[in-house]
Protein backbone atom coordinates (compact mmCIF):
# COMPACT_ATOMS: atom_id res chain seq x y z
CA UNK A 1 0.00 0.00 0.00
CA UNK A 2 2.83 2.37 0.88
CA UNK A 3 4.72 1.51 -2.30
CA UNK A 4 1.68 2.22 -4.48
CA UNK A 5 1.04 5.51 -2.68
CA UNK A 6 4.64 6.73 -2.95
CA UNK A 7 4.81 5.68 -6.61
CA UNK A 8 1.63 7.65 -7.35
CA UNK A 9 2.90 10.70 -5.45
CA UNK A 10 6.23 10.61 -7.26
CA UNK A 11 4.63 10.22 -10.70
CA UNK A 12 2.12 12.97 -9.91
CA UNK A 13 4.93 15.34 -8.94
CA UNK A 14 6.79 14.50 -12.16
CA UNK A 15 3.62 15.07 -14.22
CA UNK A 16 2.88 18.34 -12.44
CA UNK A 17 6.45 19.55 -13.02
CA UNK A 18 6.22 18.66 -16.72
CA UNK A 19 2.68 19.83 -17.55
CA UNK A 20 1.63 22.11 -14.70
CA UNK A 21 -1.59 20.16 -14.20
CA UNK A 22 -2.65 17.18 -12.16
CA UNK A 23 -5.66 14.88 -12.17
CA UNK A 24 -6.01 13.22 -8.78
CA UNK A 25 -5.80 9.43 -9.10
CA UNK A 26 -5.01 9.40 -12.81
CA UNK A 27 -1.58 7.79 -12.35
CA UNK A 28 -3.11 4.92 -10.36
CA UNK A 29 -5.74 4.35 -13.03
CA UNK A 30 -3.35 4.48 -16.00
CA UNK A 31 -0.65 2.23 -14.53
CA UNK A 32 -1.17 -1.50 -15.03
CA UNK A 33 0.89 -3.99 -13.02
CA UNK A 34 2.79 -6.33 -13.40
CA UNK A 35 2.29 -6.01 -17.16
CA UNK A 36 -0.02 -4.21 -19.58
CA UNK A 37 -3.49 -5.69 -19.68
CA UNK A 38 -3.57 -6.84 -16.07
CA UNK A 39 -4.95 -5.02 -13.04
CA UNK A 40 -4.48 -1.33 -12.43
CA UNK A 41 -2.75 0.04 -9.36
CA UNK A 42 -6.00 1.57 -8.11
CA UNK A 43 -7.53 -1.90 -7.93
CA UNK A 44 -4.59 -3.18 -5.91
CA UNK A 45 -4.75 -0.13 -3.62
CA UNK A 46 -8.46 -0.60 -2.99
CA UNK A 47 -8.09 -4.31 -2.20
CA UNK A 48 -5.01 -3.84 -0.03
CA UNK A 49 -6.71 -1.02 1.90
CA UNK A 50 -9.69 -3.20 2.77
CA UNK A 51 -7.50 -6.21 3.65
CA UNK A 52 -5.19 -4.04 5.78
CA UNK A 53 -8.19 -2.68 7.68
CA UNK A 54 -9.46 -6.21 8.28
CA UNK A 55 -6.04 -7.28 9.59
CA UNK A 56 -5.83 -4.24 11.89
CA UNK A 57 -9.26 -4.99 13.33
CA UNK A 58 -8.34 -8.63 13.88
CA UNK A 59 -5.15 -7.64 15.69
CA UNK A 60 -6.75 -4.90 17.79
CA UNK A 61 -10.25 -6.25 18.32
CA UNK A 62 -9.60 -6.98 22.01
CA UNK A 63 -8.96 -3.27 22.66
CA UNK A 64 -12.58 -2.44 21.81
CA UNK A 65 -13.82 -4.57 24.70
CA UNK A 66 -12.29 -2.15 27.21
CA UNK A 67 -14.01 0.95 25.80
CA UNK A 68 -16.65 2.49 28.06
CA UNK A 69 -20.26 2.41 26.82
CA UNK A 70 -20.39 6.22 26.54
CA UNK A 71 -17.24 6.36 24.41
CA UNK A 72 -18.48 3.40 22.36
CA UNK A 73 -21.72 5.27 21.62
CA UNK A 74 -19.80 8.37 20.53
CA UNK A 75 -17.54 6.25 18.31
CA UNK A 76 -20.60 4.53 16.82
CA UNK A 77 -22.10 7.90 15.89
CA UNK A 78 -18.85 9.11 14.33
CA UNK A 79 -18.35 5.88 12.39
CA UNK A 80 -22.00 5.87 11.30
CA UNK A 81 -21.56 9.40 9.93
CA UNK A 82 -18.49 8.20 8.01
CA UNK A 83 -20.48 5.22 6.67
CA UNK A 84 -23.26 7.50 5.42
CA UNK A 85 -20.88 10.01 3.82
CA UNK A 86 -18.76 7.32 2.14
CA UNK A 87 -21.87 5.55 0.82
CA UNK A 88 -23.15 8.87 -0.55
CA UNK A 89 -19.77 9.57 -2.18
CA UNK A 90 -19.65 6.09 -3.71
CA UNK A 91 -23.15 6.36 -5.18
CA UNK A 92 -22.51 9.94 -6.37
CA UNK A 93 -19.20 9.05 -8.05
CA UNK A 94 -20.67 5.92 -9.62
CA UNK A 95 -23.68 7.79 -11.01
CA UNK A 96 -21.51 10.62 -12.39
CA UNK A 97 -19.06 8.10 -13.87
CA UNK A 98 -21.92 6.13 -15.50
CA UNK A 99 -23.43 9.33 -16.86
CA UNK A 100 -20.12 10.44 -18.33
CA UNK A 101 -19.62 7.00 -19.92
CA UNK A 102 -23.07 7.25 -21.49
CA UNK A 103 -22.41 10.80 -22.69
CA UNK A 104 -19.09 9.74 -24.24
CA UNK A 105 -20.69 6.67 -25.85
CA UNK A 106 -23.37 8.85 -27.45
CA UNK A 107 -20.57 11.06 -28.74
CA UNK A 108 -18.89 8.07 -30.37
CA UNK A 109 -16.01 7.35 -28.01
CA UNK A 110 -15.73 5.06 -25.02
CA UNK A 111 -12.78 5.54 -22.71
CA UNK A 112 -13.62 4.46 -19.19
CA UNK A 113 -10.32 5.34 -17.55
CA UNK A 114 -9.77 8.95 -18.62
CA UNK A 115 -13.02 10.39 -17.30
CA UNK A 116 -12.46 13.04 -14.67
CA UNK A 117 -14.63 15.60 -12.94
CA UNK A 118 -13.45 19.14 -12.12
CA UNK A 119 -15.17 19.11 -8.76
CA UNK A 120 -14.69 20.42 -6.04
CA UNK A 121 -11.74 22.41 -7.44
CA UNK A 122 -11.53 23.02 -11.22
CA UNK A 123 -7.72 23.28 -11.03
CA UNK A 124 -7.42 19.74 -9.61
CA UNK A 125 -9.97 17.40 -11.20
CA UNK A 126 -10.53 13.89 -9.84
CA UNK A 127 -10.38 10.75 -11.95
CA UNK A 128 -13.77 9.06 -11.51
CA UNK A 129 -12.39 5.50 -11.50
CA UNK A 130 -10.11 6.48 -8.61
CA UNK A 131 -12.86 8.34 -6.76
CA UNK A 132 -15.37 5.51 -7.17
CA UNK A 133 -13.03 2.72 -6.09
CA UNK A 134 -11.60 4.59 -3.11
CA UNK A 135 -15.03 5.70 -1.90
CA UNK A 136 -16.14 2.06 -2.15
CA UNK A 137 -13.12 1.05 -0.06
CA UNK A 138 -13.94 3.79 2.46
CA UNK A 139 -17.52 2.55 2.68
CA UNK A 140 -16.46 -1.07 3.20
CA UNK A 141 -13.91 -0.09 5.84
CA UNK A 142 -16.25 2.20 7.75
CA UNK A 143 -19.17 -0.27 7.56
CA UNK A 144 -16.91 -2.99 8.95
CA UNK A 145 -15.70 -0.60 11.65
CA UNK A 146 -19.30 0.14 12.61
CA UNK A 147 -20.05 -3.57 12.73
CA UNK A 148 -17.00 -4.24 14.93
CA UNK A 149 -17.73 -1.44 17.41
CA UNK A 150 -21.43 -2.40 17.59
CA UNK A 151 -20.74 -6.10 17.97
CA UNK A 152 -18.25 -5.58 20.78
CA UNK A 153 -20.87 -3.66 22.72
CA UNK A 154 -23.16 -6.71 22.79
CA UNK A 155 -20.62 -9.31 23.92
Amino acid sequence: MTTITFYALYQSIVEYAATGKIVIGEILVKTEFPFKGLSKLITYLMIVSVIAWYCVTKLGSDKVKDVSPALRSILQLIILAIVVVSLYEFVYNFVVWSSMITLNALGGSINLDNISIPYPNPQTPWNLVFATKMSLAAFLISAHGFYIISRKGKT
